[in-house]
This record gives structure tokens, C-alpha cells and sequence, in this order.
């Protein structure tokens, strides 16, 4: 969309497209888009395959709540590498973009599956902006479930 019809979306992913209209826009700001949408589904065949996000069931989505949010993210909390996470009471928002609903929160306690798609949603692009560490190579976490497993 940038390159061919100059058009700057607001984020993208590897099943999303998301674009931005407000009160502002009219009928010169919306055809030159939806003509872009249009040549992009025409010419899909052509784009290059979308880098591998392990994506969980939706329901491996759900996580556990053990603390309270604000005890979890107030409370005494550690950075440690998210290969360690899984288990741990996560301390942070972790919301990916596209689609910008939040993934982890405060006080949930954080399971492989959730952790291996954001690890490998970064490494595909997707962006983690309200994440202390964006890269995810670490997570904050809760130290008073230090010893849960």
C-alpha cells in the first residue's frame, strides 16, 4: 500500500489491515483506499508469505487470574528472560498490535502457549508498545510466585 499507492496505514500484521478514518475524511480520502485494497487483493498472490507466528486456540488465550492487577503490577516485580516465564504471575500489560487486545495483564499468570506467541509475533514484527522490554526477550513478572510452577 506504501510503496504502490502511497498510502500509510495505521498497523498491519499478517491477517489484519488496519486504517484509520475520522470525521475529516470524505469520498477523496476513502476511493484512493479502497481502490488500494482492492489491487492489494488482486495482487495477493504476489506478496511475499507471511512470517511464522505460533498462534494459540483462542481458548489457550484465556489466562488464569491469581493476583489482583494492581497488586501484581505495583507490587514487587523482577525482568526475567521469557523463557522462564511461563508459570510466573505476569506484571505487565502485553498487548500486541495489530490487533491491540491486550494478551497478558497484570496479575494473570503467563502459559507457554501465550508466551510463544508474542515471542514469535515480535520476531515476525508484530509490536509489543506497552511491554517494558518491546523485543520480549524479557518479561516482568511477580516475584511472590517466584517458587510457582
Amino acid at each position: 500500500m506504501r510503496r504502490h499507492r502511497h498510502i500509510n496505514l495505521h498497523t498491519s500484521d499478517h491477517r489484519r489491515i488496519n486504517a484509520q478514518l475520522t470525521h475529516a475524511d470524505d469520498e477523496t480520502t476513502t476511493a484512493p483506499l479502497l481502490d488500494g485494497l482492492r489491487d492489494l487483493v488482486a495482487h495477493a498472490d504476489e506478496l511475499p508469505r507471511a512470517p511464522y507466528i505460533r498462534i494459540p486456540d483462542p481458548g489457550d488465550l484465556r489466562l488464569q487470574q491469581v493476583a489482583l492487577p494492581r497488586d501484581a503490577f505495583f507490587g514487587q516485580v523482577e525482568q526475567i528472560p521469557a523463557d522462564q516465564a511461563a508459570g510466573r504471575t505476569c506484571a505487565e500489560m502485553l498487548t500486541p498490535y495489530p490487533p491491540g487486545i491486550p494478551a497478558a495483564l497484570p496479575g494473570e499468570r503467563l502459559d507457554q502457549a501465550v508466551v510463544d506467541y508474542l515471542r514469535t509475533g515480535v520476531e515476525a514484527g508484530m509490536l509489543i508498545p506497552d511491554a517494558a522490554d518491546s523485543t520480549l526477550a524479557t518479561i516482568r513478572v511477580s516475584v511472590h510466585d517466584a517458587d510457582a510452577d
